[in-house]
């Protein structure tokens, strides 16, 4: 059995009156997940930013 029939089956047992917290708990998890990858985008320009702000990057992007 994967993951995912698992957390299929223990929700299958929860108590109806704790699904709204398990629902709050499941968007809490993708929101931060999503907050990690923006924060290491934005981290990530600084450093990127010395390799494509060249003179030969521009030029070589120059027809898009």
């Amino acid at each position: 059995m994967n993951t995912k029939e698992t957390i299929f089956q223990e929700i299958e047992q929860i108590s109806e009156s704790l699904l709204p917290e398990l629902l709050n708990f499941v968007q809490f998890l993708k929101y931060k997940h999503q907050q990690d990858k923006r924060e290491t985008a934005l981290l990530s320009e600084p450093a990127l930013a010395e390799d494509w702000s060249t003179p030969e990057e521009d030029e070589a992007w120059q027809h898009l």
